[in-house]
């Protein structure tokens, strides 16, 4: 089955939910490149920073094609409702929507230490052409312990279990919703070269027995923990990925 294309961003995505795409992959002849940024800006000054970037680098707003958050304490469902209303308005006014569909991935985590004052830019992706025959670089969105598709305490799996056992039992529920969208994106684990988890919560022996034997020669670029919470309360561990060839610090 192939994926929703975006007609002027160049890339494909796997649709998600209304806020945000699970994952993204380039086209043929483009590649993706991410941009971190060495200091956090509110997220809506953020989107005229990358409007700003876009257009010195000769792309349009829809090459945007992942964009990752920063907030000041784990929003209730609710306040993640609305929040993504206001977050998802910015994005259909840019005009990047295909379909009445938000193509664009995220991840939004809050530092447990040094948080933001407001939801903040922290980093994002975008599209820009690459040499021909090159292979397809991509952006899987932030997950945490909910199934695919679904904003609600009910079905936090483990929920409320913070035991050494509990956490592996997320970790390893993670584990398979990255590996299902790596699947989706036509991919596998052996072109990431970004593996980020974001717990407050100890993965010393999260990445020995679980995450390095399944994400195989991707381990050689080692996993990247981010003393951090999921966005939501009671979600406990989140991860993301990406494969891409250029990295910005800006």
């Amino acid at each position: 089955m192939s994926l929703p294309c975006h007609p002027a961003g160049n890339y494909s995505f796997v649709p998600g939910i209304a806020p945000y795409s699970c994952g993204v992959i380039s086209n043929a002849g483009f590649e993706i490149v991410h941009v971190t940024l060495q200091q956090l800006v509110s997220w809506r000054d953020g989107f005229a920073l990358i409007e700003s970037f876009l257009a010195s680098e000769q792309r349009p707003r829809a090459a945007l094609c992942a964009v990752s958050l920063r907030s000041p304490k784990p929003f209730t469902f609710e306040g993640f409702a609305e929040f993504n209303v206001g977050y998802a308005s910015v994005l259909k006014a840019w005009g990047v929507f295909v379909h009445g569909v938000n193509p664009v991935a995220r991840t939004n985590v809050v530092p447990a230490n040094l948080p933001p004052a407001e939801t903040s830019l922290y980093g994002f992706a975008f599209t820009r052409p690459c040499s021909a025959g090159l292979p397809a670089t991509f952006v899987v969105a932030g997950a945490g312990e909910l199934p695919e598709g679904v904003l609600s305490r009910d079905v936090i799996c483990f929920l409320g279990d913070t035991t050494r056992e509990g956490i592996a039992n997320k970790a390893v529920f993670v584990m398979s919703l990255m590996e299902d969208r790596l699947r989706q994106l036509g991919t596998n684990w052996a072109p990431v070269t970004k593996t980020n988890v974001y717990t407050i919560h100890s993965i010393d022996h999260l990445v020995a027995g679980i995450i390095e034997p399944r994400i195989g020669q991707a381990g050689l670029h080692g996993v990247t923990w981010h003393y951090s919470r999921p966005p939501i309360q009671e979600i406990e561990y989140e991860m993301d990925l990406r494969g891409v060839r250029t990295e910005h610090m800006i």
